[in-house]
């Protein structure tokens, strides 16, 4: 303890001292010895155990300002003696450090291997999978599939497991494991995740008769001549202001489009009673309580809605409960259906447009150069952002490190987009509706020359400041998971039914509603209330506006995920 008191001393000398005698050869070279000695000491004290001791003698020399000459292997030890003393956080601050400061350390795998056991250790399985993937592949490779042997086991959160499936779609390691926690005694195996289990079987080449869990019964539900369906909106109706009605446009849209499914649906013999309920406005919960606890809504045999998320896991557990499907009209959210096998998404969730948007540039930008990632500090963005990049990676590519930014702050973006020409980006990536990102993103690329790939969202099309010239050509690219061909003789003839009845035209939530309940009502006449597992092996159902929707096993947000391109002006689907 005395000579650990005495280097601690003799650096803040060095730091603090006048910088002639700071940079005197003969205090820097006793400082050097100092410093060697309790690096030596330090090191016998964890040969012998003694951890406590170690780590007073090691932290200090981890430190940038020490300049100890081997600092990178001072605060990895460090890291390991408090991890081998319990202290999880202290030991991956230490870890932190080290990669920070000392990138080019030539033992950082190791380093890796304990952050990602000290992430598992504080059961943060998300940052320990990823860190533990960035192993490089011909190192610790048995260490690192033995710790998360040891490890996993212990998660039986469904959501969790689902979540890093999704992300890292090719680790069969993981999938094994998921397949040992379902079929053993986890005690969260339902029906519904039977297909997933066998597709996993199937896959790895498992042992039938051993994953094979006892059945669990879901409610019989008979197929019937008319089916009921509640629509759940916040159309506001006693708020009759101008301001009300315009803000809920786009809900009397939806509505108006699910109106004009069902009389298609009535005139092929698919009959189906809508049945709509005002929900209220955006934040009243208690109108939406009241609202499920209505008797006839036990009896609905589909259920569409909400708009917004403060009611939305009401409704999924409500679903749940009841044994009856739900589809979220408008939610990108995919943790909304990751624990409920009676809960969809119509649209494609952000986790699933980023992780096909970084399969499509993958295989039409190669891997060869890195993705710069930009995206706003939204929860759908990150989610997309963050399987673009575990996807990207998996598949051999690399990605700069992400730039996270405020919309609304203008020198949030503008820093967001700072420096892309100097970046080396193979291609751009932008996750963001804001008006202030395209402008922002296409000003940086315009000094860049050639300009890389560009892939960003369908919604820069309706951005008045940015013009249609900007976006088209072969280099941009848009996530556009709404498309439609508004020149097909499918849209012609819906365009013709809806002028006929509201005599406006169409809006794009008009042709949602109306493909949902088209996809959705003919689910029901075809296979009954219960029609999950059916879906799930039904492959790709072509659509009559969009371009069709896909729920594999495990999937229960929409897999069709079309990526356009402009070319002339004309719109072309490249994916």
């Amino acid at each position: 303890m005395r000579r650990c008191c005495l280097l601690v001393g003799l650096l803040l000398t060095y730091l603090f001292a006048p910088e002639g005698a700071a940079q005197t050869p003969a205090r820097k070279a006793e400082t050097q010895a100092i410093q060697n000695l309790h690096y030596r000491e330090a090191k016998t004290q964890l040969d012998n155990g003694q951890y406590a001791a170690a780590l007073a003698q090691l932290e200090p020399l981890a430190a940038p300002a020490a300049r100890f000459a081997r600092a990178a292997d001072a605060a990895y030890l460090a890291a390991y003696a408090a991890a081998r003393l319990g202290q999880w956080a202290e030991a991956e601050q230490l870890l932190n450090l080290l990669r920070a400061e000392y990138p080019a350390y030539p033992n950082l795998p190791d380093a890796l291997l304990l952050q990602g056991q000290l992430s598992l250790e504080l059961k943060d399985y998300d940052t320990a999978v990823k860190t533990l993937s960035t192993l490089p592949p011909n190192r610790l490779s048995t260490e690192r599939d033995a710790l998360l042997t040891s490890y996993l086991p212990q998660l039986a959160d469904r959501p969790t497991w689902q979540r890093l499936l999704r992300r890292y779609p090719q680790n069969d390691l993981l999938a094994r494991l998921y397949a040992d926690c379902l079929a053993g005694p986890t005690g969260y195996f339902t029906e519904a995740d039977r297909p997933a289990l066998e597709v996993l079987v199937a896959r790895l080449h498992l042992d039938p008769a051993r994953y094979t869990p006892p059945a669990v019964a879901l409610a019989p539900r008979a197929r019937k001549s008319s089916y009921n369906v509640a629509v759940l909106l916040p159309l506001e109706l006693e708020d009759p202001g101008w301001q009300t009605q315009r803000k809920n446009q786009f809900i009397t849209d939806l509505y108006a489009g699910l109106r004009l499914a069902q009389d298609s649906l009535a005139r092929a013999g698919h009959p189906l009673q809508l049945y709509c309920y005002d929900t209220g406005a955006a934040t009243d919960t208690a109108t939406f309580r009241r609202l499920l606890a209505l008797p006839e809504m036990a009896g609905m045999d589909l259920l569409i809605g909400p708009i917004y998320k403060a009611n939305a896991k009401l409704l999924s557990r409500f679903a749940l409960e009841h044994q009856t499907v739900c589809v979220n009209p408008v939610s990108q959210d995919g943790d909304l259906a990751l624990d409920n096998p009676y809960q969809y998404l119509f649209l494609p969730s952000a986790a699933t447009q980023g992780r096909q948007a970084a399969q499509f540039a993958a295989s039409a930008f190669g891997t060869g150069r890195p993705a710069l990632l930009a995206f706003e500090d939204s929860k759908d963005d990150a989610d997309f952002a963050n399987a673009y990049q575990a996807t990207f990676e998996a598949l051999g590519g690399k990605v700069l490190p992400p730039r996270r930014f405020n919309p609304d702050v203008e020198t949030s973006t503008n820093a967001a987009f700072a420096g892309l020409a100097t970046a080396g980006a193979g291609h751009v990536v932008v996750a963001s509706d804001a008006r202030r990102s395209g402008p922002a993103a296409f000003a940086a690329l315009r000094i860049t020359a050639p300009r890389p790939a560009l892939l960003a969202p369908a919604s820069w099309l309706d951005n008045p400041r940015l013009d249609p010239s900007q976006l088209n050509g072969n280099a941009t690219y848009l996530l556009q998971p709404k498309f439609y061909d508004e020149a097909g003789p499918n849209f012609r003839r819906f365009r013709q039914l809806y002028l006929g009845q509201q005599h406006l035209p169409p809006s794009l939530f008009a042709c949602q509603g109306f493909e949902l309940l088209l996809q959705f009502g003919s689910l029901l006449h075809q296979f009954g209330p219960g029609f999950q597992t059916s879906l799930a092996t039904a492959g790709p159902l072509p659509g009559f506006l969009f371009q069709g929707i896909s729920y594999p096993t495990g999937f229960r947000d929409n897999q069709i995920m079309p990526i356009t391109k402009l070319d002339n002006l004309q719109m072309q689907v490249v994916r």
